[in-house]
């Protein structure tokens, strides 16, 4: 594994993306900076949320997240990949043969991952938006910044 990845954190991260998907039907998050403490997660996303919206999807996470489904990993051919998920982010160096890490959250949510993550997703805590905002970019879409704590268990 290339970067240092919190277990806990970086599950919390795959549900928070899979809930942003299925709620506001935006796509994953560009970017994240994934701490122990505090996190933060990047989306292309027209506006800010609500307090509402923010205080929903806080809990749409919690609710995943006590379900303590399990966290699992597999390595499957490129082609296999390619019909279960989307693999337009992975670095060019990964090569058209090389078989391509699945991490998937029971029956919620599957994505290449190179990262640490737990083994069931009652182990990451209680997930805890912080702040939401939409911020300045150097692109063209706006983005919102999503940052979150874990209150762990």
């Amino acid at each position: 594994m290339s970067k240092d990845y919190d277990p806990q954190m970086h599950t919390a991260e795959h549900v928070l993306n899979q809930t942003m998907v299925r709620m506001f039907g935006s796509g994953r998050c560009f970017s994240s900076h994934l701490n122990p403490g505090k996190s933060k997660c990047d989306y292309h996303f027209e506006r800010d949320l609500s307090d509402a919206e923010a205080a929903a999807l806080e809990a749409a996470v919690n609710e995943v997240l006590v379900r303590n489904l399990p966290v699992r990993e597999q390595s499957v051919p490129r082609r296999e990949a390619e019909k279960l998920v989307d693999l337009s982010k992975l670095p060019d160096s990964v090569g058209p043969e090389a078989p391509i890490r699945l991490v998937t959250i029971g029956d919620y949510d599957i994505c290449p991952c190179i990262g640490a993550h737990v083994a069931a997703t009652g182990e990451t805590g209680r997930f805890r938006l912080v702040s939401h905002d939409l911020i300045e970019s150097s692109g063209k879409e706006p983005v919102l910044r999503l940052r979150f704590k874990l209150d762990t268990p």
